[in-house]
């Protein structure tokens, strides 16, 4: 049974809406306000007041379009769209935090390794060390034709060229630099040693880099990796690249099922299965009574219109809902796009035979993580529950709406879950801030046996000789 606290991270995505279908409708949402930086610093402000170990943002460069065949529905719902790009967001909250890390979701399958190496590179230097790469391979159709390819490549395919993608950053990352590089020697007129800058000279099946990276080391080399694939390949890649993984269910027995998964892949890659730290998707609905907090919640489900619910289902999966009738279990089937998100309803709850309708009803609020309901004891009590019967280390926390769920959360269940030791304790004025990976690991590199370390293992092996 766990006792550490579980780390706490703000979920979101650099849009009106995210999860919570019709979430923008709620009296007070703010959601409208996302093109403000503004408001963004605001948000990170008040996470860090409140102690938050990181808000994370996930992306999509396509859109919804599945459903019946067009995107008419997700439009009319703002149904993670319209939706910017997330990086440029994090300097800006970084610049008025400390201590906030960010997590921030960029796809392998559309951005060359060589502009995203700098990407993150850049990212780790201005926020100091507090910055996390969620690795995807996008599942998105549309994305796919709109950035130049006829049709997405199968799953496997994308996972394929990731696992080399990889080599590449690591390379780039942790191998092109020596950490004494940067000399600044006015004397010798010499900013850069040049004998301590190597090319990586990658040529592979999908990728040829041969050159220097572009950045100086940043604090953590390598920003931590996050990934939240729950495919069998999926598992795989995180097992040898995750450090932090996000999951989602649709219950407690099915997170444990997941969890027990990715420690056996962990494994499996040759790694201590504790090196990496499992994160669950969950929205919170509290109020001062189980009863209040039913009645919120309740409010939630009335402003979530179907339509927008499965336009999301639909884009996660790419399989048009408006084929399937309502109130007729929807058997597993196979799809190029989110196996994982079709696997969740259809074969990771044995007991349960999921309607489109049913499944409508479980993503209407929070989307696909589960949703915990109740006074702050109450929910203190469900999430004590999910650390100790689920074994994750972390939850994503979404929202019905912004920041108000968040605003809720801090006034109400925070108190309690920290007297109960659910979550740590109010961090002391005094803390020096650290990187995300001292955050979650006590240090500032990838781990012992994490594919990243034994780059840089190499390249300072072959300059000490």
């Amino acid at each position: 049974m766990k006792n550490e606290p579980l780390s706490l991270f703000a979920f979101d995505v650099f849009a009106p809406a995210h999860l919570t279908s019709g979430s923008w409708r709620n009296e007070g949402d703010q959601g409208y306000r996302y093109t403000d930086l503004q408001y963004w610093t605001g948000i990170a402000r008040k996470l860090e007041d409140a102690g938050f170990d990181g808000i994370f943002f996930a992306d999509n460069v396509g859109y919804h379009d599945v459903y019946r065949g067009n995107g008419d529905a997700a439009l009319r719902d703002a149904a993670q769209f319209p939706i910017n790009d997330p990086t440029v967001l994090i300097s800006g909250m970084a610049a008025v935090t400390k201590h906030l890390s960010f997590g921030v979701t960029v796809s392998a399958t559309y951005e060359p390794p060589y502009l995203l190496a700098r990407k993150f590179s850049s990212l780790d230097h201005l926020t100091g060390g507090r910055v996390g790469w969620n690795i995807v391979t996008s599942y998105s159709e549309a994305a796919a034709r709109n950035l130049g390819k006829e049709q997405q490549v199968t799953p496997l395919e994308r996972y394929d060229m990731a696992d080399e993608y990889m080599d590449v950053v690591y390379k780039l990352w942790e191998s092109s630099f020596e950490e004494d590089a940067v000399v600044r020697d006015a004397e010798s007129a010499t900013y850069i040693d040049p004998a301590k800058v190597h090319q990586i000279n990658h040529s592979g099946q999908h990728f040829t880099v041969p050159g220097f990276h572009l950045c100086e080391p940043s604090p953590q080399r390598t920003p931590v990796l996050f990934q939240a694939g729950s495919s069998s390949r999926g598992m795989e890649f995180g097992g040898k690249h995750a450090e932090a993984v996000f999951i989602q269910s649709t219950s407690v027995e099915g997170a444990k099922r997941t969890v027990a998964k990715l420690r056996q892949a962990v494994s499996d890659a040759g790694r201590d299965p504790q090196d990496v730290k499992i994160v669950i998707l969950l929205t919170v609905v509290v109020a001062p009574t189980n009863e209040e907090a039913q009645a919120k919640y309740q409010k939630a489900v009335d402003n979530a219109p179907i339509d927008g619910i499965l336009a999301r289902f639909s884009g996660w999966t790419g399989i048009d809902m408006s084929e399937y009738e309502l109130d007729v279990p929807l058997r597993s089937v196979g799809t190029k796009a989110g196996q994982s998100m079709v696997d969740m309803f259809s074969k990771a709850d044995p007991d349960r035979d999921w309607t489109p309708r049913q499944i409508a009803e479980f993503l209407a609020v929070g989307g696909t993580g589960s949703t915990i309901i109740g006074s702050p004891e109450t929910i203190a009590s469900e999430l004590r529950r999910w650390r100790d019967e689920a074994d994750v280390d972390g939850i994503n926390l979404s929202y019905t709406t912004k920041p108000g769920s968040w605003d809720d959360f801090i006034e109400l269940a925070l108190p309690e879950l920290r007297a109960q030791g659910i979550i740590a304790p109010e961090r002391n004025e005094d803390q020096e801030p650290v990187t995300l990976r001292e955050k979650l690991f006590g240090q500032k590199y990838t781990l012992n046996g994490h594919p990243a370390t034994a780059h840089r293992a190499t390249h300072l092996s072959e300059a000490a000789r």
